[in-house]
């Protein structure tokens, strides 16, 4: 038999790991939570999130308690610093729904109520930074990130300072924006949501960001459904978000469904599944948790990390 460095649970094994714990959010507030092309339902987020929220709010617990116990060790007051959560995955596979959610349950528990997510879009080089330097094509692989100032914002974050900002990216322009950020100050937990947050050492960097983050989720699914849940959004934006002429993929709007079809099969041959296979994939295992999901966005199996 072969060794899994994980335990594997079903839906309905991982639901029991719920307990008592409340459910804190309603249908409005999930509703606010949820992606353009993904639908959770209440019953996703008892059986499958509440759970998960509970674990973590048992690792941070134990997290402060080892600050403490530093702090009486030492003879003096330890910065406060927040326990960071990775969420990683390809895209449109439910990062950001994830992320959210996960924001939403642990900031309703009494012991770490500040939390605060990022996206690593935001240290994405500029559109004309990434034009420049002839890599708008592979927007999203990992050297059009400014990997140098994303490590400097955790150290930051680690380090306990007390304001820190990151910078914010606009997915309707498809770029950063210009002096506008989110501040940071004394979070219990920050949450980044990113996709090539758990990659090692296929870069000539000595730090990474997988360095700094205490949990780490992966959120996995077959790639032919990733392939059909990405078409499906972009079809939706085609004919929401995308009719705004400020919109930087306007012109998809003008598009038939079937040209748009085949537009998204060409982002996602050339860009999305070679990102996927080369760099986001590779490190699934290095994940603490990974939800690996159906063709219908649900939750299937859990794997944890064994201790």
């Amino acid at each position: 038999m072969a060794f899994s460095p994980y335990l594997c649970f079903s839906r309905k094994d991982w639901c029991n790991f719920r307990e008592s714990t409340p459910l804190t959010i309603d249908e409005m507030d999930l509703a606010q939570l949820q992606g353009v092309n993904e639908h959770v339902s209440l019953s996703e987020v008892q059986e499958i999130y509440l759970p998960l929220s509970r674990l973590l709010s048992l690792y941070v617990l134990a997290s402060q308690s080892l600050h403490r116990a530093s702090s009486e060790f030492l003879g003096k007051p330890v910065p406060k610093m927040p326990y960071l959560i990775g969420v990683a995955g390809s895209v449109a596979v439910g990062k950001s729904t994830c992320a959210r959610i996960l924001e939403a349950l642990l900031s309703r528990w009494p012991h770490h109520p500040k939390v605060s997510l990022i996206t690593t879009d935001g240290f994405l080089f500029s559109l004309a930074e990434l034009k420049r330097r002839g890599l708008l094509e592979r927007k999203g692989f990992p050297e059009s990130y400014d990997i140098r100032k994303l490590i400097q914002f955790l150290a930051a974050l680690k380090s306990g300072e007390l304001h820190i900002k990151a910078p914010v990216y606009s997915h309707h322009y498809y770029d950063i924006i210009p002096h506008e950020y989110i501040e940071i100050s004394q979070a219990d937990i920050v949450i980044v949501e990113g996709l090539n947050i758990l990659q090692t050492a296929t870069t000539e960097a000595q730090i990474f960001v997988s360095d700094f983050l205490d949990f780490s989720i992966f959120i996995d699914a077959d790639t032919a459904a990733i392939k059909q849940w990405f078409i499906e959004r972009v079809l939706r934006f085609k004919n929401t978000s995308f009719k705004d002429p400020s919109a930087y993929f306007h012109f998809i709007s003008k598009l038939s469904d079937q040209e748009v079809v085949q537009f998204c099969n060409d982002v996602w041959q050339e860009t999305n599944e070679r990102n996927l296979l080369e760099n986001i994939l590779p490190f699934k295992n290095r994940a603490r948790l990974i939800l690996q999901k159906g063709p219908n966005h649900e939750v299937q199996k859990v794997f944890l990390r064994k201790l």
